[in-house]
């Protein structure tokens, strides 16, 4: 997640506090005190029939993407070009085809080479394919920061390979399904630690062809779970349309809900999604289990693979894939805007 410096000052949230230990006192419903983390939790590889996704497929996809290997995946660096290669990979062995050229949506930050990554699967309605759902994540962290006990990789676990573990696995499920009426893009972004970089560039050549964006789903910091509360993620600018009460309808519970930190703090404006809100005006908007309530590790050394809890993550994917395809096949677009 794009920093926030206001939260620092605040010492209150997004991992200003950097201590390693995660348990706390009992937990309660007020979202500015410090939750526990809960311990992960690994079940069977081997999916169930309900399910597009495992919680060992999941910890597989992030213990590539945060990696020592890949030393933080800073754009412009060795380490985000091997996660650029690795999600590339993925989206053919799924089936997608490149929305542009090749898979590829290139730009420059200053002297860097940066890339989103991009795939298309086509909707199979002569008509509805020709309306669009972009569904992303940031795949870039902030790469190695000071060192803490001699570790100096942030390695950026939760934020973000935790999102894009859940863009692969629906990239990976509507590839071989191609259930989907409306076409899905499937993206991941650089640059977003950089100020919004990759999706600002994304949605403005989209925009540039007048392509028709129904909605926009963005996934970050999916890896813990909350305590306390009575949905299991919270959708960022919850208040601006009414895809919160749709993703619900669709899921048929709770799925999703308000974050009272989120809207103090305005982060429907710190993650990918608000680029495609400044370009289309379209519901847009984000899709988190972390507040930095229940955290302590954002922008740290200590943002690990085994700080993060592989079945709930799973549970959250498995159970958005059929909101998803619901969105992609309701026979007029049903998430709007709200008056304000």
């Amino acid at each position: 997640m794009k920093t926030i410096t206001a939260l620092c000052i605040a010492t209150l949230l997004f991992g200003c506090n950097t201590s390693k230990n995660t348990t706390t006192e009992n937990t309660t419903n007020n979202p500015t005190e410090r939750l526990e983390t809960p311990a992960t939790v690994i079940v069977s590889a081997t999916p169930k029939m309900s399910e597009i996704v495992s919680a060992g497929d999941v910890k597989e996809t992030v213990s590539f993407l945060a990696s020592n290997d890949l030393n933080g995946r800073n754009t412009g660096s060795e380490g985000i070009a091997e996660a650029a290669d690795y999600v590339e990979t993925q989206f053919k062995t799924f089936g997608l085809k490149p929305y542009f050229d090749t898979f590829r949506d290139n730009f420059k930050v200053g002297e860097l080479e940066a890339f989103n990554v991009v795939g298309l699967v086509e909707g199979n309605d002569s008509q509805l394919k020709n309306e669009y759902i972009v569904i992303g994540a940031h795949y870039d962290h902030i790469g190695s920061i000071k060192a803490v006990a001699g570790d100096s990789i942030a390695n950026g676990a939760n934020d973000n390979a935790a999102g894009t573990s859940a863009v692969l696995a629906m990239a990976k499920h509507f590839g071989k399904n191609k259930t989907n009426k409306r076409s899905l893009i499937f993206v991941t972004f650089t640059a977003e630690e950089m100020g919004l970089l990759g999706s600002k560039h994304l949605a403005e050549k989209l925009k540039a062809q007048n392509i028709n964006l129904y909605t926009m789903v963005n996934f970050e910091m999916i890896g813990v779970p909350f305590i306390g509360r009575d949905y299991e993620a919270f959708i960022t600018g919850y208040e601006l349309s009414n895809l919160a009460e749709k993703i619900n309808d669709y899921a048929g519970t709770k799925l999703v809900g308000y974050s009272e930190v989120a809207k103090k703090y305005n982060l429907f404006k710190r993650s990918d999604n608000y680029a495609f809100y400044e370009a289309f005006k379209v519901p847009s908007h984000t899709i988190s289990s972390c507040d930095l309530t229940n955290f302590d590790f954002y922008h740290h050394v200590d943002d690990e693979i085994d700080k993060l809890n592989y079945s709930f993550m799973a549970n959250l994917i498995n159970k958005m894939a059929p909101v998803l395809e619901a969105m992609a096949n309701a026979p007029t677009q049903e998430i709007k805007m709200n008056d304000n």
